[in-house]
């Protein structure tokens, strides 16, 4: 059985590489090479795979589960300037793919045992795109 949640969360980033002269980056980046960065209103939405407890019903206590998205997502990237703010964008470009990857590396070690494991995390940057991530490289 699958459960899904989503939690919300405002970030500004610039996608560019410090190697790569301004026309290099435009190239690549497009618009969102500017220097001076941009922002987006993220959705992350969580999917863990369980069995439901026998007693509770529940595949994972979903007080729980939103106590931890809210740690590990929220306050660690709202209202944040990813490239300045948050590591590893200090050294890694916060494109999305990156982004949803690095929630991933963040929440994977709360959900994995025998009965529960971390089964995706699909990134909103806009309503037109979004990333999906199972921790599978491709």
């Amino acid at each position: 059985m699958y459960v899904t949640r989503r939690v919300e969360f405002s970030a500004s980033h610039v996608c560019r590489l410090p190697s790569l002269s301004e026309e290099e980056n435009r190239r690549i980046y497009g618009d969102d090479a500017n220097a001076h960065g941009h922002g987006h209103n993220f959705i992350a939405e969580v999917t863990l795979e369980g069995r439901p407890d026998p007693i509770t019903g529940m595949v994972f206590d979903l007080k729980k589960l939103k106590e931890i998205l809210h740690r590990e997502i929220v306050e660690a990237f709202d209202h944040r300037f990813l490239n300045y703010e948050v590591p590893p964008f200090d050294r890694v470009v916060p494109t999305p793919e990156n982004i949803a990857r690095d929630i991933w590396r963040r929440l994977a070690p709360h959900f994995a045992g025998p009965e529960l494991r971390l089964a995706s995390v699909r990134l909103y940057e806009s309503e037109e795109l979004f990333i999906d991530y199972s921790g599978e490289e491709a």
